[in-house]
């Protein structure tokens, strides 16, 4: 624009010269020096307007090659922030699956310790059984000995012949004959059972799922009526869980919730069917089964972790009101 301004500039000088030569005539020597001196002006405004030029296209040129910079910066920047992002949900993921297994192994050694703690409370009971036929051995013998009976080892004192009393070693009164059980060892579980479901527990928590599973499922086939036989059947659920086939532990833990109602697992059951039908895409399903954990064991751990389930998906620990018509 100045450029432009100063060349209507020179153009106007240049007509009001020329017509002021015309209206007052100067020498002819005197008009052609002007009019080359203008000439000279107009050459050197041409010539600063294309220094002006360049050195403009020349800033445009470095504003072009910033602003590039500026984005490819941005770019990168956002390359790295969509890096840490997903190394982030990766780290959330893993973090997840540990504390899953650990919760897992968690349950594995609590219901360890409680098979311990029944066995210990069968053995204590069944001393108790001994003790009480013991007591009632020594009561027989005690009132069922003769009085004035010798203490010198003839025959009546303690001997176990024919038609001697009963002894503490012989309360039977016959030569060879033990004791009438009550309830004794020969009442605990077979050893078999226990072997087979520690092993399967085992095999469990380090990660062995088909044999877990085929050991599991050998304990509820040939033990359901057992105290662990709950057990069982709720890790069957776990390992098809834990190898991500929900359809199959939904199906394991419906078998908890309908055939031991009264077992401890029951909220864990139904705990992690709910989590199941999630996984499934069974929205409503899994938050009405994690709202009956939440209504059902109010304070458990479960209880807990469903409503942290429940508030990770948006939904209320209990179902809204629906309203009454008018």
């Amino acid at each position: 624009m100045r450029a432009r301004s100063a060349v209507l500039a020179v153009a106007a000088l240049l007509v009001g010269v020329v017509l002021g030569s015309m209206l007052n005539p100067r020498p002819t020597g005197a008009v052609s020096k002007e009019i080359i001196q203008l000439q000279e002006d107009v050459s050197q405004l041409l010539q600063g307007q294309q220094a002006m030029r360049t050195t403009i296209d020349a800033n445009n040129a470095s504003l072009r090659t910033l602003l590039q910079q500026s984005l490819d910066s941005v770019n990168a920047l956002n390359t790295q922030m969509a890096a840490l992002q997903k190394n982030v949900q990766e780290a959330t993921a893993s973090s997840s699956a540990r504390i899953d297994t650990m919760s897992t192994q968690t349950q594995g050694v609590s219901d360890n310790l409680q098979d311990v703690q029944a066995r210990v409370g069968k053995v204590a009971a069944q001393i108790n059984d001994m003790q009480s036929t013991l007591q009632s051995i020594d009561g027989r013998i005690a009132g069922g000995a003769p009085s004035g009976t010798p203490s010198n080892g003839a025959p009546g004192a303690g001997s176990n012949g024919p038609g001697a009393p009963p002894s503490a070693d012989n309360p039977s009164g016959a030569a060879g004959n033990p004791p009438p059980s009550r309830g004794g060892l020969a009442s605990l579980p077979a050893a078999s059972s226990d072997t087979l479901y520690q092993n399967a527990l085992r095999d469990f928590t380090t990660g062995k799922y088909d044999l877990s599973k085929q050991e599991f499922g050998d304990y509820v086939l040939h033990y359901p009526a057992t105290d662990l036989a709950s057990n069982a059947q709720f890790y069957l659920g776990e390992i098809s869980y834990a190898q991500a086939d929900y359809k199959d532990a939904i199906a394991q833990y419906n078998l908890v919730l309908a055939n031991y109602p009264q077992s401890y697992k029951l909220a864990a059951a139904l705990l992690k069917k709910g989590f199941a039908e999630l996984e499934l895409g069974m929205k409503a399903t899994g938050t009405k089964d994690l709202r009956e954990v939440v209504r059902r064991f109010p304070g458990a751990d479960e209880a807990r972790r469903a409503q942290a389930k429940l508030k990770e998906i948006g939904a209320t620990a209990t179902a809204p009101r629906s309203s009454a018509p008018h």
